[in-house]
């Protein structure tokens, strides 16, 4: 019985997306324009089709797309002729589909320091976290800039001129006395306070205000760090990806309570800014190997409204080869990728037909989102391809194809949303309602609490736009016992809800397409 009635389900499902039936039982004013019903678009979104794209995608012959390798270079070709194939244009003219990313494979890097004469041990009381070409550094002082926090309501940075300056910061984040941090008004750790995320967020606040270079105290991270750091040296692999930007990259290194002590005595009780008088001299040595990886772009020029762009986006790269064993990806993000060929393969039937979308839809498929979301950075942050003032909203779609084991079996109808109500209501109420009409997915918010832990938000390729004030909204089923794992192979992949959710997208980018009025931008941030 159990079996009957999951396969009933299944039924109901891969026709509960798309279908005529439903198109017309929203009782809102959906599609202002009065634009061709889509539903007959959407249904050439199928599992089939998906699931054909997705086993050869996501092979062993593709090994595991490694950003810069060989596996990766098969993907972007891979991707370039679907799109040829469907006869949809590259928007950088001929047939070059391929925005180029450049990277920088750096080695893992030591630094010499003195501090009033005394000297300091790489691996034990300091490690570089980046560094830009060779660094060779002597000066008499530096600004300490407390926590190294540059927020709305809360800045170590007021009324500091930090420009060409090396600046020293510590971990953390200040309370008030009823225990709360300044930051937000609550005890739930923040951006400033959140491991990897607040060495992130200190780096930027530092850039940000023109520093030369950031020293940070972080005892935690750096008894984490330092082993692993030290092994990779000692090795002499590779270490991490970079974006190779336009501007020299400042510097940043991670300290330990001996030379941040060496540098500010009183640095553990002193939360105030302040000029430090000290005689420090530095020398980084940086060993770095330069790769090009590719973006992929396609798009369907709008027919109305041809400046204004909606972005679907997903990333192609994926773990590689590790031990011998492939990662094939095929959720992460496999799953995402395909989807955005269907889409834009049902956008091409609909122009076709003589109903394209009257804004541009640019197809974007970025490569590093494993190391750091470096191309779709280098998208918004060095060369988009189209103005960032004329993007009207990113779809991104990360993990699609499987469910969530947290969930109950009867519950798979489900997709995690998150980010749609960050930066627009408007945009918030048209997924709402699209969904709705059309597909009656469970949209489930679990991960788009500010305090969630696991800072989804910040961690996938629809970030970098939403930190450009452009209104996001990223799709994703959830982690798995699979993720990051050789086990995430095609076989796994649940593809009714594939194309249920393929379809969901699609028909959200349908509505912000094709409405007369783009989604208003109600909660732009600094």
């Amino acid at each position: 019985m159990k079996q009957i009635l999951l396969l009933s389900f299944t039924a109901l499902l891969m026709t509960s997306c798309g279908t005529s039936s439903q198109s017309n039982s929203s009782s809102i004013n959906m599609n202002e324009a009065k634009v061709e019903d889509p539903t007959k678009y959407a249904t050439s979104i199928t599992a089939e089709e998906l699931k054909e794209m997705l086993y050869k995608y996501a092979s062993d012959e593709f090994e595991g797309r490694e950003t810069g390798e060989k596996g990766q270079k098969m993907a972007v070709e891979y991707l370039k002729s679907q799109y040829q194939a469907l006869n949809i244009p590259t928007p950088l003219g001929n047939d070059d589909y391929f925005q180029e990313v450049p990277l920088e494979k750096q080695s893992v890097s030591e630094a010499k320091i003195t501090v009033n004469g005394k000297d300091f041990k790489s691996f034990e009381e300091h490690i570089v976290l980046r560094a830009s070409g060779n660094v060779n550094v002597s000066t008499k002082e530096i600004v300490y800039v407390g926590y190294g926090i540059d927020s709305e309501n809360y800045s170590d940075y007021k009324d500091l001129d930090v420009k060409g300056k090396i600046v020293l910061a510590k971990a953390g984040e200040p309370k008030d006395d009823d225990g709360n941090y300044v930051t937000t008004g609550n005890a739930e750790d923040t951006k400033w306070s959140s491991g990897r995320q607040s060495l992130s967020s200190k780096r930027d606040a530092a850039i940000e205000n023109g520093a030369k270079g950031l020293m940070l105290l972080d005892s935690y991270m750096f008894v984490r760090y330092a082993p692993y750091y030290q092994r990779q040296a000692e090795s002499g692999t590779s270490g991490r990806l970079s974006l190779k930007s336009n501007d020299d990259e400042m510097m940043m290194l991670m300290i330990n309570e001996n030379l941040a002590k060496a540098l500010h005595p009183s640095i553990l009780e002193d939360d105030k800014t302040k000029t430090l008088k000290t005689d420090l001299n530095l020398e980084i040595e940086n060993k770095s190997e330069q790769i090009t990886s590719e973006n992929v772009v396609a798009y369907i020029k709008g027919s109305t409204k041809p400046n204004e762009i909606v972005v679907i986006s997903a990333h192609l790269d994926h773990e590689g080869i590790k031990n011998g064993e492939v990662y094939n990806g095929a959720d992460d993000d496999g799953s995402g990728t395909v989807a955005i060929l269907e889409i834009a393969e049902a956008f091409k039937i609909a122009e076709k037909s003589g109903h394209g979308p009257k804004r541009s839809i640019l197809f974007l498929h970025v490569t590093g989102e494993e190391k750091g979301l470096l191309g779709s950075r280098h998208y918004t942050d060095n060369d988009p391809i189209f103005p960032l003032e004329n993007t009207v909203a990113d779809l991104n779609i990360d993990m699609i194809g499987r469910s969530d084991p947290k969930r109950k079996e009867e519950d798979r109808n489900y997709i995690y949303l998150i980010g749609s109500d960050k930066l627009s209501t408007d945009l918030h109420n048209i997924s709402e309602e699209v969904n709705k009409k059309y597909c009656n997915v469970e949209l489930d918010y679990t991960y788009n609490d500010d305090n969630d832990p696991n800072r989804f938000y910040y961690r996938s390729d629809h970030y970098n736009f939403a930190k450009n004030n452009i209104p996001v909204i990223f799709y994703f089923n959830g982690t798995h016992d699979d993720y990051h794992q050789p086990s995430d192979t095609p076989d796994k992949i649940e593809y009714d809800l594939l194309e249920n959710r393929t379809r969901l997208v699609f028909h959200t980018a349908w509505e912000i397409a094709n409405r007369e009025n783009k989604p208003i931008v109600d909660k732009a941030t600094e």
